[in-house]
């Protein structure tokens, strides 16, 4: 896994001030050096410069970036992020077509597929990528994003030149551009946050290239143009197999997912909670590495004394050590047990918003970041079970009544959070409730329908439109920025499309058979797991309980408000903070998603500090 930045411009030649324009890139590529520290490359011509480092996992010795190669006449450049796991079976196709390689990595894959069948040849790839093809002979720059959007990649038109990076950092680091938050950036962090809109970068003039797409940039006359154009979308169809027949094909899916992306040259390991989905990929992966003769190491994470001050609540309703302490007998495991203390989980909520560039989940967001950094002091790949919950409808609001028939978004329906703090004067300019529910709308437009399908079917879908295009994504994003902060690669099996492509059309009276959450998922996996893990009630990642952290919450949000220099005293108003704090914890009613409720709000606030002063945030209101 990697990071990629670049620029292009069809009215600056690069080569004439090529020093500067060098030292540029290798800025872009500095600032990124989290995603690939393991080596680094910059590549320049005339209309485009790309820069690219590396964490090596395939042909650690030869898959260096940018690279370059040539079919007959035609010459083109890559700098990629990502792994494809069907790499050997393309690869075998390409060979047979006359192709020779000189490496055994994927990115060789891509550049030579693309030189010989153009940019169509994106429709072939099953894997997790943002890439940029600088072609050459056409003098066109061509950026590309998996269908989930598993890997990032923004982009901004400014001052006639293209520039585009993995994170948001890569181009707020150019040259005199300027990280800047209009209304609805403002809107987006406290309207939609610690979500976004996908294709926006929140920041002022940043987009984000869409999931299923691809851009082209080209020149005439000295100007540049951009044109998007999709790739892949979902589409509805009915759904035409019986029961039996969806569990197996269900399991096929699932199972060839997880064993595609075990494809690496350095040793894999798995999240491990002891939920169903992460007990899958890991019995999966452990089954795999045992035909090997070799035993997969497991991480499961917690915080520091939360057997204490654990409290059951409808969100969370158990604990994971038990479940996980089954699912390591069971498999066989090297296991390691991480928890995180309230010190550092205070501390990482200020890098986690160095690794998102923006106000994330929190210490949510910031306990993984931890945990990630642990993880990878000895590994570089690790398998994880995100975005089952989305694909097989295992949220709260698939199945209760109030969040099914609510016109908003089911996993934040209580938007008083979002205001009660806020300046009356913000609150006059920033039309917080108006802008989610417009985001809301036009999601809720895009869905695709099924002629035919009854009311409560069709409502079905949306729900789980919403949660793809919304959820999924930022729990995405928190899983790819939390990682690659620490150099870690992490998987994500069950966001394989062909699993998302089958799941859509499968009606929920299979998904949910008789009442059972997830029942196609378990029926699918039946043998696989011990029958305690197979049928465990859902219970989210884990949070801290411990009043020690919120009192160090409530003490640090006071002080930065107190501090006359403080960004966030132009948006927060004190009193109404004092006033907050002064009441009960609501431990169990969270604002966002499951996990996100009062000390959280909190901790998103410091955060939202932070990040106006470290991006050093032109608010524009």
């Amino acid at each position: 896994m990697c990071g990629i930045a670049g620029f292009s411009s069809f009215h600056v030649n690069y080569k004439e001030e090529s020093a500067r324009w060098f030292s540029i890139l290798q800025k872009m590529n500095t600032c990124q050096h989290h995603r690939g520290p393991d080596e680094n490359g910059v590549y320049l011509s005339r209309n485009c410069g790309l820069s690219h480092t590396r964490l090596s996992i395939l042909d650690l010795e030869y898959g260096k970036q940018p690279m370059a190669r040539q079919l007959g006449n035609h010459r083109a450049v890559i700098c990629y992020n990502g792994e494809i796991y069907n790499m050997p079976s393309l690869r075998r196709e390409l060979e047979q077509e006359g192709i020779p390689f000189e490496t055994t990595c994927d990115t060789e894959v891509i550049l030579m597929g693309y030189l010989l069948h153009g940019t169509s040849y994106i429709t072939r790839l099953n894997g997790i990528f943002s890439f940029a093809i600088y072609d050459e002979t056409l003098q066109k720059l061509f950026l590309f994003r998996d269908r989930l959007g598993v890997k990032p990649l923004f982009y901004t038109l400014f001052r006639n030149t293209l520039i585009f990076s993995s994170e948001l950092k890569g181009i707020l680091c150019f040259p005199d551009f300027k990280a800047q938050a209009d209304r609805d950036g403002l809107c987006e962090i406290f309207g939609l946050g610690p979500a976004k809109t996908y294709g926006k970068g929140v920041f002022k003039n940043i987009d984000e290239l869409l999931p299923g797409h691809y851009l082209e940039y080209y020149g005439s006359d000295f100007s540049g143009h951009v044109s998007t154009k999709c790739y892949w979308k979902l589409e509805s169809h009915p759904h035409e197999q019986d029961w039996r027949q969806t569990v197996e094909k269900t399991r096929y899916l699932v199972t060839d997912a997880i064993r595609m992306q075990m494809l690496s040259d350095v040793p894999v390991c798995t999240f491990l909670s002891g939920g169903v989905d992460s007990s899958l990929v890991t019995a999966v992966c452990s089954s795999e590495l045992q035909k090997q003769g070799k035993r997969l190491d497991t991480y499961s994470f917690d915080f520091k004394d939360n057997d204490k001050n654990f409290r059951a609540n409808a969100f969370q309703p158990s604990q994971d050590r038990p479940w996980a302490d089954l699912m390591i007998a069971h498999c066989h495991t090297n296991h390691q047990y991480l928890e995180c203390a309230n010190s550092d989980l205070y501390q990482y909520l200020f890098e986690a918003v160095d690794a998102r560039d923006l106000p994330c989940m929190a210490d949510v967001e910031a306990s993984m970041l931890y945990f990630c950094k642990r993880v990878a002091a000895n590994h570089k790949v690790t398998l994880t079970g995100e975005c089952a919950d989305e694909i097989f409808g295992g949220y709260p609001w698939f199945h209760k009544k109030e969040c099914f028939d609510a016109d908003c978004f089911p996993w934040s329906m209580d938007f008083s959070p979002r205001t009660m703090l806020l300046k009356d004067s913000v609150l006059a300019v920033l039309p917080l409730e108006e802008y989610a529910h417009a985001a809301y709308a036009k999601t809720i437009s895009e869905v695709p329908v099924l002629e035919g399908e009854n009311t409560e079917e069709k409502r079905r879908r949306e729900i789980s439109y919403l949660n793809l295009k919304w959820f999924m994504q930022t729990l995405l994003d928190r899983m790819d920025r939390t990682s690659m902060h620490a150099g870690l690669e992490a998987r994500v099996p069950f966001a394989d499309h062909r699993i998302v492509e089958y799941l859509w059309n499968v009606p929920w009276h299979m998904k949910c058979k008789d009442g059972v959450v997830k029942g196609l998922l378990r029926a699918a996996a039946d043998g696989l797991l011990p029958g305690e893990v197979l049928y465990r009630r859902k219970s989210p990642y884990p949070k801290t309980y411990d009043p020690a952290y919120e009192n160090l919450l409530r003490t640090a949000i006071v002080e930065t408000l107190s501090d006359t220099r403080a960004p966030l005293r132009e948006l927060i108003d004190l009193n109404k903070v004092l006033y907050y704090i002064s009441q009960p914890s609501d431990y169990g009613r969270p604002f966002y998603g499951q996990l996100m409720a009062g000390p959280q709000l909190l901790a998103y606030l410091l955060q939202v500090n932070y990040w106006l002063e470290k991006y050093q945030v032109e608010v524009l209101l």
